[in-house]
C-alpha cells in the first residue's frame, strides 16, 4: 500500500537525488530544443526547395536529393518510437568508437544528440506551417523590391512566422521534458533515472516513482498554463 510516510522520509534523505535529476532534465530539454530548432529550419528549408522549370540539371538534381533526404527524415523519425532511436543513435555511436573520455559525457552527448534530432523533425513541421501561414504576397513584394529568396525569407517571411511558431515550440519543450525520461535507459542521470536509483537503493518501488511523478507534474502543469496565458496575449494582440 502507498504510504505518504514513505514519500516523506525519501524525500527527506534523497530529495538531492530528485533535484539534481530535475535538473539534468531541464537542461536536456532545453539544449535539445534549441539545436532542434536550428535543425527543423534548415530540414523545413530542404522540405521547401523548389525546382524551376529553367534551372540548371546539376543544381535541379541536388535539390531533389536535398528535399528527398529531408523528407525521410522527417517521416522516419516522426513513425519510430523516441526510444528506439535513442538506442539506435547511443549504442550505434559508441559500438563504433566515437566515445568521448568521460562515459558519463559520452551519454549526455548521444543522449542529448538523440533527443535533438527527434525535436528537429517536430519541429520542422511547426516551422514549415509557420512560414506557410505568411500570405504569398509577402514573398513577392520582398523580391519586387530586390531581395533574392534568402534575403526576403530572413527578412520578411521568418519574422512574421515567428509569431505562429512560438506557441508550439513552447509546447515542444514541455514535450521534451517527459520524453527525457527514456534517457534513463541508457543511463544518463535526469529525474527517471535519479527515481530509479533511489528505488535500487531503498528497495521500494512505487513511492520513489510518485516523487518524479510529482515533480513532472508540477513543472509541466506550471509550464503549460504560463505557455496558454502566453498564446492568449499573442491572440489579442494579433486582433487589435
Amino acid at each position: 500500500m502507498i504510504s505518504a510516510e514513505k514519500i516523506v522520509k525519501i524525500w527527506e534523505s534523497y530529495s538531492a537525488f530528485y533535484w539534481k535529476g530535475l535538473t539534468n532534465t531541464l537542461w536536456i530539454a532545453a539544449l535539445a530544443v534549441v539545436l532542434g530548432l536550428v535543425l527543423g529550419l534548415l530540414i523545413a528549408s530542404g522540405r521547401m526547395m523548389t525546382v524551376k522549370k529553367d534551372e540548371n540539371v546539376i543544381i535541379a538534381i541536388i535539390k531533389s536529393i536535398v528535399k528527398f533526404i529531408c523528407i525521410a527524415y522527417v517521416e522516419v523519425l516522426r513513425a519510430t518510437p523516441l526510444l528506439v532511436q535513442v538506442f539506435v543513435i547511443y549504442y550505434g555511436a559508441t559500438t563504433a568508437g566515437l566515445k568521448l573520455p568521460d562515459a558519463t559525457m559520452t551519454r549526455m552527448m548521444w543522449g542529448l544528440i538523440a533527443v535533438a534530432l527527434n525535436s528537429g523533425a517536430y519541429l520542422s513541421e511547426v516551422i514549415r506551417s509557420g512560414i506557410g501561414a505568411v500570405p504569398g504576397g509577402q514573398m513577392e513584394a520582398a523580391r519586387c523590391v530586390g531581395m533574392n529568396h534568402w534575403q526576403a525569407m530572413r527578412y520578411v517571411i521568418l519574422p512574421q512566422a515567428v509569431r505562429n511558431i512560438l506557441p508550439a515550440l513552447c509546447n515542444e519543450f514541455v514535450t521534451i521534458i517527459k520524453e527525457t525520461s527514456v534517457l534513463s535507459m541508457v543511463g544518463i542521470s535526469e529525474l527517471m533515472f535519479q527515481a530509479q536509483s533511489v528505488a535500487s537503493t531503498t528497495y521500494i518501488f512505487v513511492e520513489p516513482y510518485i516523487i518524479a511523478a510529482i515533480m513532472y507534474f508540477i513543472i509541466v502543469f506550471t509550464l503549460s498554463k504560463l505557455i496558454s496565458v502566453f498564446e492568449r496575449r499573442m491572440s489579442r494582440s494579433v486582433t487589435r
